[in-house]
């Protein structure tokens, strides 16, 4: 079996090396070529293309690269127009990926996409795009698969790969710890720390034995940070936000992937959410959903509180933080034990499974 493959991303990377490991451990005589990274490569892909060459972040960087980028895209178009596999996989990236899947689709090839795009919460039309280039959509979550059968777009929920590696915690006695988690971007950091950081205030007049800590995603904004959080009395850690999560009592935390981490370890959270007004003006009227968190979303209702914009402000999240350190989180837990459940379906090897049965079908 030739299988073709595009991972885009660093995080694409990462899911799409325990993927291949997997139809590797089903199927030996796999083979699995193209645009992969590192970890595909150390997990036994053929590199035709360095994943590097696609990898940037920040319009000015992606304008700078746009014309390379295209020249790579139509490359790999080319070569597995000649070179036709049994299967076309692209991971994630779906405005670097979907065009591939789109033109090889229209010659004969098998086209698969691993990890759906948020089609389901905004954007919508982009169902179209993604009919006329994949075959079959692997989904992460239940409720994605509800969106395509309802667009006539086969697609198949085969669980979060996080639910194989993060395991709800056992037993967890209080330690009065709170946990601050701002986001891994500048944006999201310089708008929600000095709110996280008044809560903090605010909560500690309330109850003088909590204590504040800040993970942060990485050291880049270290220096702008630390001022802050000293005044504040708040430490602060980098990488280790899991192991900072499961010590805590609570953590308040940016929407985002976190907040599943979050919900996957059981921990109880209070979500915060801000954008730009011109940015929350604009994706205001392109959300179509209710609920921004993920534990919410799955849940299809409010397990957490999720603070928007001018909601999302000190005295607020302290309210509603001090709320669910003062009541029993019995029910919040197994609501969280739940979605763990839900999602842990060995993804990895649930997909392999289904990949090597579609090329055979």
């Amino acid at each position: 079996m030739k299988i073709a493959i595009s991972a885009a991303e660093v995080s694409g990377d990462l899911i799409g090396s325990k993927l291949v490991s997997a139809l590797q451990a089903q199927d030996n005589n796999i083979q699995i070529q193209g645009l992969v990274g590192d970890k595909m490569l150390e997990a036994g892909c053929t590199q035709l293309w360095d994943q590097k060459r696609v990898n940037v972040m920040g319009f000015s960087e992606v304008l700078k690269k746009l014309p390379a980028l295209l020249r790579l895209r139509s490359t790999i178009i080319r070569y597995f127009s000649t070179n036709k596999p049994d299967v076309f996989i692209g991971v994630d990236s779906p405005d670097f990926n979907f065009v591939i899947e789109k033109k090889l689709k229209q010659r004969g090839v098998k086209t698969l996409h691993f990890i759906s795009p948020s089609v389901w919460a905004w954007r919508q039309s982009r169902i179209k795009k993604i009919k006329k280039s994949t075959d079959l959509v692997l989904c992460l979550f239940p409720f994605e698969v509800d969106f395509y059968q309802q667009h006539n777009q086969r697609a198949v929920f085969v669980g979060h790969p996080l639910a194989e590696t993060l395991q709800p915690r056992i037993n967890y006695q209080s330690s009065k710890n709170i946990l601050l988690m701002p986001g891994s971007r500048e944006s999201e950091i310089t708008k929600l720390l000095p709110e996280m950081l008044t809560a903090a205030a605010l909560m500690t007049e309330q109850d003088p034995e909590l204590k504040f800590h800040l993970a942060l995603a990485n050291d880049e904004l270290l220096a702008w940070v630390t001022p802050l959080a000293k005044t504040a009395n708040v430490r602060i850690s980098t990488s280790d936000a899991h192991q900072r999560a499961v010590q805590s009592d609570l953590v308040l935390v940016a929407s985002g992937t976190a907040a599943l981490e979050l919900a996957l370890l059981g921990v109880p959270m209070v979500v915060v959410y801000k954008l730009s007004a011109f940015s929350y003006f604009i994706a205001s009227r392109l959300v179509k959903i209710k609920h921004i968190s993920l534990p919410n979303i799955i849940a299809n209702k409010n397990l957490v509180p999720e603070l928007i914009q001018d909601d999302a402000n000190g005295e607020n999240i302290a309210k509603h933080a001090l709320e669910i350190l003062n009541s029993d989180t019995t029910i919040l837990t197994q609501a969280f034990k739940n979605i763990h459940q839900q999602l842990n379906l060995n993804a990895s090897e649930e997909s392999a499974r289904i990949i090597r049965e579609f090329v055979n079908e």
